[in-house]
This record gives structure tokens, sequence and C-alpha cells, in this order.
């Protein structure tokens, strides 16, 4: 048998079972330039996003809204060829993963590879691994990850997902993922921004209701706002993010 192997990073050598195997016929770095030049030109981002798996050698995409991601349903899902069955089993494991991640966790995963495990219960489809990859990515403040299902035993190249990393963000930048929807999450109030920045300078409710000069109960109806558009559950979370998307 043909052996196939790849210099693993660190993410990939903590999956102490993958084996390296046959790998597929993986797409060529020119074929993929040729192929996202005619997405840009079409504006079909699902044959970007089949270009990019099919050239990290993986079987299978999903595109989520990170930032969107504690919201109900599956508006996080930019697009996916994942079964609809498999993606209803792994929202609750993405939801609460990202809600135990701190912002600091978040920033340094950018553009590295992250591997996890299905719930048991999914069902995968024939031949593919348990394990899946995620890779994640920023788009103006908009962030986002480019999952991949891979076949059994298949290790991933390093090189060709740090390629995948950032021609993705390309793809998504040029096609407007999450599209309006990205500037009206974030579209912050003059009030709002200033409630932001007092408890930036560590305010509480009541000290920046006396500055302000209005009732605590509307400071707080404020910064309920902000931290709804941004995606936050706290306050602290609230100004971690304003200050990596530079709103304080």
């Amino acid at each position: 048998m043909d052996m196939t192997v790849f210099q693993a990073s660190k993410g990939e050598r903590q999956m102490a079972n993958f084996a390296s195997v046959m790998a597929p016929a993986l797409l060529p770095r020119d074929e993929l330039i040729r192929r996202l030049h005619g997405v840009a030109d079409t504006g079909r981002l699902q044959s970007g996003l089949r270009a990019l798996t099919e050239y990290v050698g993986a079987s299978h995409y999903l595109l989520a809204r990170c930032d969107l991601i504690q919201e109900s349903g599956l508006d996080f899902i930019v697009a996916s060829d994942w079964p609809f069955d498999l993606v209803k089993d792994v929202v609750d494991d993405l939801i609460s993963g990202y809600a135990r991640s701190t912002e600091l966790e978040k920033c340094m995963q950018v553009f590295q590879p992250n591997f996890a495990l299905l719930p048991d219960s999914a069902d995968v489809p024939e031949g593919a691994s348990r394990q899946y990859c995620s890779l994640t990515f920023n788009v103006g403040r908009s962030r986002l990850a480019l999952m991949f299902l891979f076949g059994e035993g298949f290790i991933l190249s390093p090189e060709r997902l740090r390629d995948v990393g950032l021609l993705a963000g390309y793809v998504a930048s040029f096609l407007r993922c999450g599209g309006a929807r990205v500037d009206r999450d974030f579209e912050l109030t003059d009030r709002e921004l200033e409630c932001l920045f007092w408890i930036a300078e560590g305010k509480t409710s009541d000290e920046i209701a006396m500055i302000l000069g209005i009732s605590r109960n509307t400071i707080n109806n404020y910064i309920t706002s902000v931290m709804r558009k941004t995606a936050t559950k706290t306050r602290s979370e609230a100004i971690a993010f304003a200050v990596r998307n530079n709103l304080v």
C-alpha cells in the first residue's frame, strides 16, 4: 500500500489514533486558483467551498458564522454539504464549545487547525471519520469557521490547511458571507457605544446612569442590547469583544 505521510501539526499529533493511508487525489494549487477565479465571477459560494474541500483532501464542508452560533435555530450555518441530520446532531456541541471558550482562546484559534470528535450518536457519511477539523478566520468583524469531514485515517496537510484558511477568508470576504446581517449586528447606537466605553472603564450601571444623566434601567437596557448585537453573554465578554474590534 502506498503510504502518504504529512507533517502533523500540534493538533494533529494529539489525534493519536490517526493512521496515514493512501491519500485521495488532491486538487492541484493552480487548478484551485482557476476555480476560485470562476467563483469570483459567478458568486457561487458552494463551488468555492467544494474546491477548497478537494484541495485539502476532505470529503465534506460546513461553513458557520461563529458570532451567531449562540442564537436559536441554524441561522449560523452559511453553507454546508453535511447531511442535515448530522448538522442537527452537532449543533449543541458547537454552541456549548463556543460558550466555554474565552475571548483570548477564540483569538488564538484563528487559522489554527482544531480537531474534535462528532457525538457518538451522530450518523456520519459512509467512509468518513468521526473526527472533524475546523479552521476559524475573520471577515471584517465577523468570525467564521470552516469545518471538514475527511476519510477514515487520512491526515490533513498543515500546508494545505493554511492555504485553505487564507483562501476561505478571501472567498467569504468577496462574497460577503452573512450579507446585510453582518452590518446590522454591529450597528451600535451612540448611547450603546457610550455605555460600552464606560463599562470598559470599570463603571457600574449606577455610576454610568449618574454620568449620562439617565436611569439605571435604561443603562441596563443599552448594555443588554450591546451584548445581543455582539453575541456576548457577560459584560466582560462585551468589553473583550469591543477591544478586539476597536470599538472602544
